[in-house]
């Protein structure tokens, strides 16, 4: 499972990609997870995402990238404040499950 995650500037996710990486292979799911920037998103999001999460510093903006996964093909989401946190790879990997059905 791809999963393109969008922040203010695509490095603040960092942690949180690798609580998510970390609680897909406890589940045996391979998941390659990227993390870029607003700016970077439209793009990206056309590069074969299965899900696209949006984090909670940039929330403002959900209507704008929705709409930009949507013309992809992508299921788009807010991320969770909970998941949003190093702990959070449990909350966030349910979430990311769910989108992605």
């Amino acid at each position: 499972m791809k999963v393109l995650f969008v922040c203010s500037a695509g490095m603040s996710s960092a942690i949180v990609v690798n609580a998510l990486k970390k609680e897909a292979d406890k589940h045996g799911v391979e998941m390659e997870v990227k993390a870029v920037s607003t700016q970077e998103f439209a793009e990206e999001v056309k590069n074969g995402w299965n899900v696209a999460m949006v984090a909670p510093q940039v929330r403002h903006r959900f209507e704008q990238l929705k709409q930009e996964a949507d013309a992809a093909g992508v299921p788009c989401e807010l991320i969770p404040p909970q998941g949003y946190t190093p702990l959070g790879g449990a909350t966030l990997f349910k979430k990311v499950q769910e989108v992605a059905k």
